[in-house]
């Protein structure tokens, strides 16, 4: 159940089997549904999760009743409600399992006790916090300026496993397109 959570820090920094078990120690797996919220909106988030199998959405529902998806986490990565976990307020968005998932858990507190006491742990919380915030600014910079044909192409040319591991319904709210927009769009690609 570890190996994958092992793999990921081996492939990213020098770490040693001592550590590398240190570290496992303060994780829980968990399986979860398809659909299964791990987060609702206004809950404070508690948890950070490692995508051994299956799919995190993170999203919010507007006023209209329409659902933005901000990302998915897939295999081998990390994924949590991060303003709600560093700042320990209400969670203005939802974490849901879109496929039947195997997630290793992490307690706030643990993850941060980690940060501060393990180097290794504290050099792949920053890749975290770098990556979350590239991809913020990608999406904000590039996706307002493409036009909804351009969306569909990135996904195809830098995230094509969304078209098949995830419903059009999803990915559409991902690009801010209705999924007969993207159905459409895909067509003619």
């Amino acid at each position: 159940m570890y190996i994958q959570l092992e793999e990921y820090f081996k492939t990213r920094t020098e770490i040693d089997d001592k550590t590398l078990s240190h570290i496992s120690s303060y994780f829980k797996i968990k399986k979860t549904k398809r659909n299964e919220f791990l987060l609702e909106e206004g809950e404070i988030c508690k948890h950070f999760f490692f995508v051994n199998k299956g799919c995190i959405r993170l999203f919010n529902i507007n006023n209209n009743g329409e659902e933005g998806t901000r990302y998915f986490h897939f295999e081998d990565s990390f994924g949590t409600a991060l303003p709600s976990l560093i700042n320990q307020t209400a969670s203005y968005e939802f974490m849901q399992t879109i496929e039947p998932s195997e997630l290793l858990v992490i307690e706030r507190d643990d993850y941060f006790h980690l940060v501060e006491t393990v180097p290794q742990f504290a050099f792949i919380y920053r890749e975290i916090l770098e990556s979350a915030y590239l991809k913020s600014q990608e999406r904000i910079y590039c996706f307002q300026s493409l036009e909804a044909i351009e969306k569909v192409r990135w996904v195809l040319t830098n995230q094509s496993k969304w078209l098949t591991r995830i419903s059009n319904k999803m990915v559409a709210s991902y690009l801010g397109l209705t999924p007969q927009t993207l159905s459409r769009l895909k067509s003619k690609l």
